[in-house]
């Protein structure tokens, strides 16, 4: 996803059956529906990744928002 691109979150993937870093990410706002975009990247590798969900921002490592899945927003 390209900075400043808006999209739309599907789910957050469990990779583990009571996966503690898929539930956190829910709890923080990362549900389905819920508008996202990506506003910055780290200076090494792109990581770690700054997110804004509504007014809030969160950096998250990319193998975390690897598990986020969105769709553009219409």
């Amino acid at each position: 996803m390209n900075p400043f691109t808006p999209a739309v979150i599907e789910h957050v993937e469990d990779v583990l059956v009571a996966d503690p870093i898929a539930q956190r990410l829910r709890e923080l706002g990362f549900v389905n529906g819920e508008p996202v975009s990506v506003v910055a990247r780290g200076p090494v590798g792109a990581d770690p990744l700054m997110i804004q969900i509504g007014f809030t921002r969160f950096a998250l490592r990319r193998a975390e928002a690897h598990r986020v899945h969105v769709n553009p927003a219409s």
